[in-house]
């Protein structure tokens, strides 16, 4: 069902004021995202008319925009990626891990976006690639799935990155699939340490390296002790990583899959009033018990238009990622293999993701099929419907 408020409705309502205001202040990509959510949908970027193959019934339907920070755009491009990974899926548990910077960092992540979030990526991988193959631990090469999540639940910047990791993996020789415990995949205290050495280390070589920048009350960090300094504290501390119990079976995997992977910083269905007051939307805090988490804020509109731009990631980033079995040059390989180790058949093809089901909405009268019967281009409006009268009236005539 359609939410009620979207946040198209707030940046069409609230958007051209914002940019006023913020005149000089916002990025390229941010000034994309704002139109490119505002014309999601409309007549700004054209559309087609469908027909209903039983009864006739015509619908419109504006083109959407396509933009992976659209709260509208990802449920299409959510599907065609889960039917690419299920194929990739193995008959084994599945373990849930959670990589998180914490809050001295992310700060530096929020001016250093590309670099600072790719250095997420490349320790976190890195940590349990090496934790992994360890024959301490688990002895084997496995596969990671990761996911870049920058934002709280209230929209706060907050990076960390979901991965989604088989339990088990091939050994180094490639003789033979060792699992995990059935409840326990590796120890997150030693993926802490390991991950804020990496990490850390791979940060000062960017600072010595001047690749990073530092601005407003940051600019003190360009300074060499400034900044070993500042990341004193966090060199101490105890880095946040978060291993899940496993998946129930390989249906839970693309459950999360098709929550996680393609979502944005709040989804429509949280959003519930939108007046003069400002943006009511629900959220989870963490800090209560289960059964409290569920709470509601407002947002002066402003400060939600903030608060959803601070998540527009630099051109061209990837956000999902792939690492050890997994990694894109020998996916095909690696899994075959681990199939012959498992004794398992390889997956039925079951097409190329053009192939899948249409996912236009049935017909709103019988629940026929929606054909489109005519295209229309940007600002443009489709053609009305012939009138069966005059139609009547010429071949009277």
């Amino acid at each position: 069902m359609r939410a009620l408020i979207e946040v198209a409705h707030i940046f069409r309502a609230a958007g051209a004021a914002y940019r006023r205001a913020h005149a000089g202040h916002l990025s390229l990509p941010q000034l994309k995202v704002m139109s490119a959510v505002e014309n999601c949908r409309t007549a700004a970027l054209g559309g087609h008319v469908e027909a209903c193959e039983d009864c006739g019934q015509r619908r419109i339907a504006y083109n959407s925009c396509r933009n992976r920070h659209c709260p509208r755009c990802q449920g299409a491009a959510a599907r065609t990626w889960l039917a690419e990974r299920e194929a990739d899926l193995l008959p084994v548990g599945y373990f849930h891990v959670v990589f998180t910077l914490p809050a001295e960092i992310a700060d530096i992540a929020f001016q250093n976006k590309a670099l600072v979030y790719d250095l997420l990526f490349k320790a976190a991988s890195e940590t349990m690639l090496t934790i992994a193959v360890d024959r301490k631990h688990l002895g084997a090469r496995i596969g990671i799935t990761a996911v870049l999540h920058t934002w709280g639940s209230a929209m706060t910047h907050h990076p960390h990155v979901h991965m989604i990791v088989p339990g088990g993996g091939i050994t180094p020789d490639g003789s033979r699939w060792i699992s995990s415990r059935r409840a326990f995949l590796l120890p997150v205290r030693v993926l802490s340490k390991l991950f804020r050495r990496l990490f850390l280390a791979k940060l000062v070589a960017l600072h010595e390296a001047g690749r990073l920048g530092f601005f407003g009350t940051f600019a003190h960090l360009a300074e060499r002790r400034a900044f070993l300094r500042h990341l004193l504290p966090v060199r101490k501390k105890r880095w946040v990583v978060y291993a899940k119990a496993p998946f129930a079976g390989p249906e839970a995997v693309l459950a999360y899959l098709s929550r996680y992977t393609h979502r944005v910083a709040i989804s429509n269905r949280r959003l519930i009033t939108f007046d003069e007051t400002g943006v009511t939307f629900r959220y989870k805090n963490y800090r209560r018990g289960c059964a409290d988490r569920q709470q509601i804020m407002t947002l002066a509109v402003d400060e939600f238009i903030r608060r959803f731009l601070l998540h527009v990631l630099p051109r061209g980033f990837h956000r999902i990622r792939h690492y050890g079995l997994l990694a894109g040059s020998a996916r095909k390989t690696s899994l075959a293999l681990a199939r012959e180790l498992l004794h398992v058949a390889a997956p039925a093809d079951n097409g190329t993701p053009g192939e899948q089901d249409d996912f236009r909405p049935p017909c709103p009268c019988c629940g026929g099929r929606m054909i489109v019967i005519e295209m229309f281009e940007c600002w443009k409006q489709p053609r009305g419907p012939p009138d069966a009268t005059a139609t009547n009236r010429e071949t009277a005539s």
